[in-house]
């Protein structure tokens, strides 16, 4: 048997039973509660499939092929250096590594490009020493710079190459007290030639000149470090400072002269050669190669970024490919090179300012 239906007095007057009008209010509040509910779920769903997008995008770098900016000619030292490093990266990040050369104004030029950049870890610059002195430079003829240190992420130093203090092999110089005791004699009888104003071989002669209180020798400055050699063998100029991978073939040949090296040690090419160190002067130069990211690249592509290139640094193929060029290992990591960065900066800021205006 069936439980009665109670009508209550004011159900009578409306119609209708009780149950049904005390179920009202319930429903609105349950279903409130529901679109409340189906509210959430899709906001939150749509945060949480943003959220996996960015993590997935993060993951993901790289995703594209990677461009290595040259700042300098094809068949330099920065070529020479860059294209190896990139073909091993290629296996290592899954991606292509392309080089492209941005060439001008002594480096300058690609440097600006790279600042420029979109920081996204797509775009890296290879560059050298050069880098550091831009900016002190544009200082001495009030110019604006057109980049600073401050615009690049240090990754790695690819090669660093020491530089000799060389002369034509038909002078009498045997030794470089030889030539110094020559050169505070009659200085505007010996002319240097360099690859330009304050460059990789103008440098270091203004080092060993204030070290050893040099004054007056005449500069013949050229359109780069090959024809800076070429006056030297030619004794169109009698000294000039270079590179030993770029000297060692003249020095074997009999056609130049290394009288010290700038490097901390001996150079196992030339270990006849004494250092600036060993001479008593506190004089260290390379010319070098790093790869650098433009500032803002976030932390998580440098990290991706430098792990890769320490890998591709420590493989057999690429310091294979620095010893068929002449170049003895020297791969730094970032840290290693920042501080490398940092105190080799200040050495060639400190000379440009003992320069002061040329050209």
């Amino acid at each position: 048997m069936s439980s009665p239906i109670w009508i209550s007095r004011s159900s009578r007057h409306s119609g209708m039973p009780t149950q049904s009008a005390s179920r009202r209010p319930c429903n609105r509040s349950a279903g409130w509660r529901a679109e409340m509910d189906r509210r959430q779920f899709v906001i939150g769903s749509a945060a949480a499939a943003l959220w996996s997008h960015e993590a997935a995008a993060q993951e993901a770098f790289p995703s594209r092929a990677i461009t290595i900016l040259n700042a300098f000619p094809p068949g330099g030292a920065n070529d020479l250096v860059t294209r190896p490093i990139a073909t091993v990266l290629e296996p290592i990040l899954k991606q292509p590594v392309v080089v492209e050369t941005k060439a001008g104004a002594a480096g300058s030029v690609g440097a600006q490009v790279a600042a420029n950049a979109k920081p996204d870890g797509y775009t890296l610059l290879s560059h050298n020493n050069g880098l550091a002195g831009y900016a002190e430079v544009d200082k001495l003829f009030a110019r604006q710079p057109k980049t600073t240190r401050a615009d690049f992420i240090p990754l790695a130093r690819l090669s660093a190459d020491p530089v000799l203090l060389l002369v034509n092999d038909q002078q009498p110089w045997k030794t470089l007290e030889e030539f110094i005791a020559d050169a505070k004699k009659q200085p505007d009888k010996i002319i240097y030639s360099s690859g330009g104003f304050y460059g990789a071989s103008h440098l270091p002669v203004a080092m060993i000149e204030h070290a050893a209180g040099i004054k007056g020798m005449r500069h013949l400055p050229t359109a780069g470090g090959g024809p800076a050699i070429t006056a030297v063998l030619g004794n169109n100029a009698q000294m000039t400072t270079q590179t030993v991978q770029a000297s060692l073939s003249h020095i074997k040949a009999g056609k130049l002269r290394a009288l010290a090296s700038y490097g901390a040690t001996r150079s196992k090419a030339l270990p006849d050669v004494p250092t600036m160190k060993e001479k008593g002067f506190d004089l260290e130069y390379y010319l070098w190669v790093g790869l650098f990211a433009p500032k803002g690249t976030p932390a998580a592509i440098v990290s991706t970024l430098t792990s890769a290139i320490d890998k591709a640094g420590a493989s057999p193929q690429f310091t294979t490919a620095m010893a068929n060029i002449g170049l003895e290992p020297s791969y730094q990591s970032a840290a290693d090179f920042t501080k490398f960065w940092d105190e080799d900066s200040r050495r060639a800021e400190e000379t440009i300012r003992q320069i002061g205006k040329v050209g």
